[in-house]
């Protein structure tokens, strides 16, 4: 049986989502399988995560659901289940902050309870189209998601609107959502001319992402844009299930940020970088040395993906001067998130530096709310101001006052940690 598979561009995602399913074989669930997936991939090959499914929640939003509903929509949200035919449409706001609502980067400081409220405000609608639609609906959807501000609209549903949370490793929780008649875009979108201009030259998504990067448009207003459809070669383009986009454009930058970052000299010593947010706290240590970095999942015992367990389990990836190609499977998302993050901090430095994130998940982490998270915690670390060491050893020390795993077990996991040097531990 053959899958759809994924536009070369969507190369970080797994093409084999669902496979073990269609084909009759569900895998049995292992904690490895659990904290790889995330409940994103379905990698057990369930229709849905069957640990997502118990948190299910229930919310008065219901009543106001109608067949015929009208609000500011922020974005659009494109499915990924049956791909290349998927379930498209606009996000529409029972609230006037539609613009909050969908902009995680304002979150920050927020607890679970507020971001499930805000989240809850939001309609998602559907209808199903092949990503390579061109039609006037996916027309008016790439409006909407070039708009730097929401945009009124009117949605016609078959049928009213049913509220159920979702939630997702990757994407923000999801609310009510229904499918989708036809909708009216009622006022004119915000679209800066830059931005047209970007969209409108034939270029490469990679390039014209880079172009909005540099013009200073946010990572999240980026995602939805191409996830909208809006960037390539004219003839090459197709919707890009947001789930994908999300990691697609942290690594476009990623790597865009990487090339430009070699060119720039080390850190002169050892910096650490701390933050705490979302019951996740991190830890950010900076090498002097050429660009490399590692990341490390550090989860409690009893957190969702580890019920049952009585250990810490860490999960790590690794990357050199070079970059990688493959996608990280064992952290996924997240891992692109810190990395562009880092990444992001260095550039504004006009430094270069070999870079671990350790990352603790507390068991007081209850639900997941998307890689925005790490994102966000990892931007705020790097704001703050760093405490400088002389060795590594005293960076180490310092960090190990903080975390709630000896630093010595990174230390036997990681890649950069192995690569002593003399002068680091005197």
């Amino acid at each position: 049986m053959e899958m759809a598979k994924p536009p070369r561009h969507q190369s970080w995602e797994n093409p084999r989502c669902g496979v073990f399913k269609s084909m009759g074989e569900s895998r049995p669930m292992s904690r490895e399988m659990c904290l790889k997936c995330k409940g994103g991939r379905l990698l057990c090959g369930h229709d849905h995560c069957p640990l997502l499914r118990k948190m299910d929640l229930q919310n008065p939003v219901q009543d106001r659901l109608k067949e015929e509903m009208f609000g500011p929509s922020p974005s659009v949200f494109v499915g990924w289940k049956d791909y290349p035919n998927v379930y498209v449409g606009p996000m529409t706001s029972l609230d006037e902050e539609a613009e909050r609502l969908d902009n995680p980067g304002s979150w920050y400081g927020l607890g679970f309870d507020d971001i499930i409220r805000m989240r809850s405000l939001m309609v998602r609608g559907k209808q199903k189209r092949p990503v390579s639609d061109r039609t006037r609906f996916t027309e008016k959807m790439r409006e909407l998601a070039l708009s730097v501000r929401p945009v009124d609209v009117e949605t016609h549903y078959k049928r009213k609107p049913h509220f159920s949370m979702s939630f997702s490793p990757v994407s923000q929780p999801m609310g009510a959502s229904g499918d989708v008649r036809r909708f009216h875009v009622t006022e004119n979108p915000v679209i800066p001319r830059k931005v047209d201009y970007v969209v409108s030259d034939e270029l490469r998504s990679v390039d014209q992402v880079r172009n909005l990067f540099d013009k200073n448009f946010d990572v999240y207003y980026l995602t939805n844009v191409l996830a909208s459809g809006s960037l390539g070669i004219e003839d090459d383009r197709k919707m890009v299930p947001t789930r994908w986009s999300i990691t697609a454009v942290d690594d476009m930058l990623g790597k865009e940020l990487m090339k430009r970052i070699r060119d720039y000299p080390c850190v002169n010593d050892f910096q650490v970088y701390e933050n705490t947010y979302l019951e996740n706290h991190f830890e950010i240590l900076l090498i002097p040395g050429a660009w490399e970095f590692e990341q490390f999942e550090a989860w409690s015992p009893q957190t969702l993906w580890t019920i049952g367990q009585s250990e810490h389990t860490i999960v790590q990836e690794h990357e050199g001067h070079g970059g990688r190609w493959e996608y990280a499977y064992n952290e996924g998302g997240g891992y692109y998130a810190g990395r562009f993050a880092v990444l992001e901090a260095l550039h504004a430095m006009r430094r270069q530096a070999r870079a671990i994130v350790f990352r603790e998940i507390y068991d007081s982490y209850i639900m997941p709310v998307g890689v925005w998270e790490v994102r966000e915690n990892v931007r705020k670390a790097m704001e703050s101001r760093p405490t400088n060491h002389a060795t590594l050893h005293q960076a180490l020390e310092d960090i190990n006052t903080r975390l709630t795993i000896p630093v010595g077990k990174y230390a036997e996991k990681s890649e950069i940690l192995k690569q002593r040097r003399i002068t680091e531990y005197t």
